[in-house]
């Protein structure tokens, strides 16, 4: 008998827009093919950009936030597992499936740890304030630092309870695994790293001289992305553009508001493109891609593709985390300071050798990292040894059953009280 499983999104899914949505249709396609029924269910408009799941033969359902609707529609599925995508949709439908579906294994999808994307972001707006701050202050990355950094923010408690509250928790970065364990406690059985699951790259990638420009691209929606590219706006790329005055940087991401286009400029070699239809394209007709992440968190999907397609990057110690394996150069360069950093760009973009150097290590990297069969059959096996053994592996955690108790008592009245003022109101 086929299990079923029910995938609970924030957003519906777009690999075209953003690296979450290149995760969840991994996510989507990997228990398609062992076999499972999977639905899809968002209480998110449906988006222009989405990827077809119909064709992949994945049901899809809206779904409403504070709804009984829901506890019916959850009990009749009667799924054997239930991913929620980011712990928001933890929160708002958790206790839900643990009324309805005590005995659905319960998955936290975190696709990047966001609280410490946040607490970064936080410390680097502080830093801003503070003439001639020093970038070293940006990368400092031990638990302790980090803890400090993210301990007393609400994002925090919240991500990390709903990660407390799941049967287990999908990670994308081995780092982040890692922090939770050691700042934060959570069980080593409780987390699991799954890294992307690309298909092995087919086309051989473009030699250099095929290749001209540089790159960035990003999801505009995501902060991160934002803060590179008004960096390379402001003080990267004029450094760059000085040394190379030949040279292009070509900016693509979804969602591009206006103060993104307002920065196309053609006589610095500054072109806004925007939407990109395929990214590996994009990334493996360009030279080098530049990625200069001032704050972030998880594997970063731009980084991972230029890996793909052979493409050498220059990336921060914050783009590159959790990314390098030990003992290995980056396929490209890893630069902590502004002069590095341009001065990489500058001998990449004009060394052949070099470049050839970068681009066989970053092809061979990214398959190793990213191109894994097993990585995805891992997880398989341990959901299922959990679903043998569910009760004992709850009992084992009781801060889990703590906060499961309290949290969802608390979001059930909540919610409920929510429902009947909507009832209340629309009756009117």
């Amino acid at each position: 008998m086929n299990k079923t499983l029910l995938l609970i999104g924030y957003v519906w899914p777009e690999p075209n827009s953003s690296a979450a949505g290149v995760r969840m249709l991994q996510l989507i396609e990997l228990f398609h093919r062992h076999a499972w029924q999977v639905v899809f269910a968002s209480p998110a408009a449906l988006s222009e950009h989405r990827y077809d799941l119909h064709g992949l033969g994945v049901k899809e359902c809206q779904i409403q936030l504070n709804h009984a609707s829901f506890d019916q529609f959850v009990s009749e599925l009667n799924p054997q597992a239930v991913i929620f995508d980011r712990f928001m949709m933890e929160e708002q439908f958790g206790w839900r499936v643990a009324k309805a579906c005590p005995d659905a294994l319960r998955i936290l999808n975190t696709e990047d740890l966001h609280s410490l994307r946040q607490a970064r972001e936080n410390r680097l707006k502080q830093r801003l304030k503070q003439p001639g701050f020093d970038l070293a202050e940006l990368w400092q990355s031990d638990a302790t630092t980090l803890y400090d950094l993210m301990a007393t923010t609400e994002n925090t408690q919240r991500e990390v309870a709903a990660i407390a509250r799941c049967d287990l928790t999908l990670m994308i970065s081995g780092f982040e695994s890692q922090l939770l364990q050691t700042a934060f406690q959570i069980p080593t059985g409780h987390l699991f790293t799954l890294p992307f699951l690309y298909n092995q790259p087919a086309a051989a990638p473009k030699k250099f001289e095929e290749r001209q420009q540089m790159v960035f691209i990003g999801n505009f929606r995501h902060a991160p992305n934002w803060d590179a590219v008004l960096w390379l706006k402001t003080e990267l790329w004029p450094k760059i553009r000085t040394r190379l005055p030949q040279a292009e940087l070509h900016i693509y991401g979804a969602y591009p508001s206006q103060k993104v286009t307002d920065l196309h400029n053609p006589k610095q070699g500054f072109i806004v493109k925007g939407w990109a239809k395929d990214a590996m394209q994009v990334i493996g007709d360009a030279r080098l891609l530049l990625a200069p992440l001032r704050f972030g968190a998880g594997i970063k999907g731009k980084l991972a593709e230029a890996m793909l397609c052979g493409t050498p990057s220059i990336t921060t110690p914050i783009g590159a985390e959790a990314m390098q394996p030990e003992h290995k150069e980056w396929p490209g360069a890893v630069a902590s300071t502004v002069e590095s950093f341009v001065q990489q760009a500058v001998t990449l973009y004009e060394n052949a050798s070099d470049w050839q150097r970068a681009s066989q290590s970053a092809r061979q990297q990214g398959t190793e990292q990213y191109c894994r069969i097993d990585s995805g059959e891992n997880l398989l096996r341990r959901i299922q040894a959990l679903l043998e053994n569910l009760p004992t592996h709850r009992k084992s955690y009781f801060t889990g059953l703590m906060l499961n108790h309290h949290h969802h008592k608390s979001t059930q009245y909540m919610g409920q009280w929510i429902e009947a003022k909507n009832r209340l109101k629309n009756s009117l």
